[in-house]
C-alpha cells in the first residue's frame, strides 16, 4: 500500500474558499482517497481512522467540505478534536503502528490555524471561560498568606486565648441576666391570652391591639433595665438584647398574623370575598412551635421535612464548635491586639487611623464571615432540623450583591420577610410612598442594631445607628453606579469596600475606644 503523498496539503483560500495548488493538488487528493479506501477495506484503519484521514488529517477537512462550507472548516467539531487528541498520542485503534498513523493524519506541512480564535483573558471571552484554576490559586495564596500572618502573630504575642474567653468569674454576676433571659417566654404567652379573649369576643379588637402594644414595649425595655442596672459582661448583654429583639419581632409577627385573620374572617362572613376557603384559629401549640422555630413570620402551618437525620445534626454541631473556636481565636490573636494599639479613629493621625482601620479590616470580616456561617447556615439549619422545618431559605448569594440594597434583601431571610410583611407592605397599603416606606425600613432596623450594641456597652453615641443610616446614601450610590456601568463588579466591589473593609472596623474601633475610655473616667 502507497502511502499518500499530499496529506494536509489542502488550504481554504481566504477569498471564496477554494481548494488552491492547481493539477498536481487535485491529483496528490485523488491518490490520498484512493490509498485511505484500500486502507479502509483491508482493515488496517478503524471507522474513526477512516473518517480522520477522509476529513484530511490532523483535523483537515475534505475539498468537498471545504466547498460546501464556504472554504472554513468547522469549527469546534468534537469528532475532529477527538481523532486530532487521538492521534496526537499515538495512534487510534484497531491494533495500527503508530509510525503509520503519524505517517497518514499530521503531516508538517498540515494548517495549525484553522480559524479565529480569542485569547482567554480577553473582554470577549473572559466570561466565556471557567476560571476555577484561578480561584484554587487565590485560596492556595489565602492560606500562605495568613498562614504566615498566624505564625508572626504567635511569635509576636503568644498565645493569647485563655478560659476567660469562654468563661470569667465575672460571668457569675450576670445571673439576672439568665434569669430575665428565662422568663422571656411569659410575653409570648400573654400574647396567647389576648387572642385568645377577642376570639371569644370578651374584648374588642382597639383593646386587644392596645395590650399587645403594651407587651411589645415591656418585651423590649424589661432586658434593657436589667443590662443597665446590672454590672454585666458584653457577650451576655448582646445575647439577652438578641433574644429579647426576636421575641419583638415574633410577638408583631403574631399579633399583626391574627389582626388579619379576624379582618379576613369578619369579610368571608359579610360575603366580600366570595369563594375564599379561609380558616381563622388561635392555637397553642402553633404558636409554641412559632416561638422556636428558625422564622420571624408568623403562619398556623409551615413545610415540613420527612425526617430528622440524627449524622447530619451530629456533623453540623462539630462544624459549629470549630467555627466558634475560630472566631475566638481570631478575636483573642488578631482584633483585641489591634484595637488596643490604636487610637481613636476620629482623634490623632488621619493616616494612621486608616492604617488602623485597614489593618483591623482583614481579621474582622473573617469573624463577620464566620460569624454568618455558624450562625445562618449552621444554627440555623440545625434547629430547623431538630424542629422538621422545610423552609430553610435562611440567606441567598449576598455576595453576589451588585448595590447595597440588594445585599440588604439577601443576606438576612428571616429579617427581610418580616420586613416585607409587617412593615413595607403595610406602609404601602397606607399610602406612603415606596422611599419613604424603604426609608422606615432602615430607621427601624438601625434602632434595633443600636439597642443591640449600644446598651451591652452602656455607650450611646448612636455609631451603630448612624452606621445603619448611612446605607441608604450607599443604596442610591449604588444603584447610580449599577445603570451606569451595567456592570455586576462595580456595584459588588464597592458594597465589599462601604460595608465590610471601611464600615464595620471603624464601628470597632469607635466602640472599643469609647468602652475603654468610659472605663477609665469611672476608674
Amino acid at each position: 500500500m502507497k502511502s499518500p503523498e499530499c496529506v494536509g496539503t489542502t488550504v481554504p483560500s481566504a477569498e471564496d474558499g477554494e481548494i488552491q495548488g492547481g493539477t498536481d493538488l487535485n491529483q496528490g487528493l485523488r491518490r490520498r482517497r484512493s490509498s485511505t479506501a484500500a486502507a479502509a477495506e483491508s482493515g488496517v484503519y478503524g471507522s474513526e481512522d477512516k473518517n480522520e484521514i477522509e476529513g484530511g488529517g490532523g483535523g483537515l477537512q475534505s475539498e468537498t467540505e471545504l466547498n460546501k462550507s464556504g472554504g472554513e472548516p468547522s469549527d469546534g467539531n468534537p469528532r475532529e478534536e477527538r481523532n486530532d487528541h487521538k492521534v496526537a498520542n499515538g495512534g487510534v485503534g484497531g491494533g495500527v503502528d503508530n509510525t503509520v498513523t503519524f505517517e497518514f493524519a499530521y503531516r508538517p506541512s498540515s494548517p495549525a490555524h484553522r480559524r479565529n480564535k480569542e485569547s482567554p483573558l480577553s473582554s470577549d471571552a473572559i466570561f466565556k471561560q471557567s476560571h476555577a484554576g484561578l480561584f484554587n490559586l487565590c485560596i492556595v495564596v489565602l492560606v500562605a498568606v495568613n498562614s504566615r500572618l498566624i505564625i508572626e502573630n504567635l511569635m509576636k504575642y503568644g498565645l493569647l486565648m485563655s478560659a476567660g474567653f469562654w468563661f470569667s468569674s465575672k460571668s457569675l454576676r450576670d445571673w439576672p441576666l439568665l434569669m430575665c433571659c428565662l422568663s422571656l417566654p411569659v410575653f409570648p404567652l400573654a400574647a396567647f391570652l389576648v387572642e385568645k379573649l377577642v376570639q371569644k369576643k370578651y374584648i374588642t379588637d382597639p383593646v386587644a391591639v392596645t395590650l399587645h402594644i403594651i407587651i411589645m414595649i415591656t418585651v423590649i425595655f424589661y432586658p434593657v433595665l436589667v443590662i443597665l442596672w446590672c454590672d454585666s459582661t458584653f457577650p451576655s448583654g448582646v445575647t439577652l438584647m438578641l433574644f429579647a429583639c426576636i421575641v419583638w419581632l415574633k410577638l408583631v409577627s403574631y399579633a399583626h398574623s391574627n389582626h388579619d385573620m379576624r379582618a379576613l374572617a369578619k369579610s368571608l362572613d359579610k360575603g366580600d370575598t366570595p369563594g375564599t376557603i379561609y380558616a381563622y384559629e388561635v392555637s397553642f401549640k402553633s404558636l409554641a412551635y412559632f416561638m422556636v422555630a428558625p422564622t420571624l413570620c408568623y403562619q398556623l402551618s409551615y413545610p415540613r421535612s420527612p425526617c430528622i437525620r440524627k449524622g447530619w445534626v451530629v456533623r453540623q454541631l462539630i462544624k459549629l464548635i470549630i467555627f466558634t473556636g475560630l472566631m475566638g481565636f481570631i478575636i483573642e490573636q488578631y482584633i483585641n491586639p489591634i484595637v488596643r494599639n490604636s487610637q481613636h479613629p476620629l482623634q490623632g493621625n488621619l493616616l494612621y487611623a486608616i492604617e488602623r482601620v485597614l489593618k483591623l479590616s482583614v481579621p474582622n470580616l473573617y469573624v463577620w464571615l464566620c460569624m454568618f456561617y455558624c450562625f445562618f447556615h449552621l444554627w440555623l439549619n440545625i434547629l430547623a432540623e431538630l424542629l422538621r422545618f422545610g423552609d430553610r431559605e435562611f440567606y441567598k448569594d449576598w455576595w453576589n450583591a451588585k448595590t447595597i440594597d440588594e445585599y440588604w434583601r439577601m443576606w438576612n431571610m428571616p429579617v427581610h420577610k418580616w420586613m416585607v410583611r409587617h412593615l413595607y407592605f403595610p406602609c404601602l397599603r397606607n399610602g406612603i410612598p415606596k422611599g419613604v416606606a424603604i426609608l422606615i425600613a432602615f430607621l427601624v432596623s438601625a434602632i434595633f442594631h443600636e439597642l443591640c450594641i449600644a446598651v451591652p456597652c452602656q455607650i450611646f453615641k448612636f455609631w451603630a445607628f448612624i452606621g445603619i443610616m448611612f446605607q441608604v446614601p450607599l443604596v442610591i450610590l449604588t444603584n447610580f453606579l449599577q445603570n451606569k456601568f451595567r456592570s455586576s463588579m462595580v456595584g459588588n466591589m464597592v458594597f465589599w469596600c462601604f460595608f465590610s473593609v471601611f464600615g464595620q472596623p471603624m464601628c470597632v474601633l469607635l466602640y472599643y475606644h469609647d468602652l475603654m475610655n468610659s472605663e477609665g473616667s469611672e476608674s
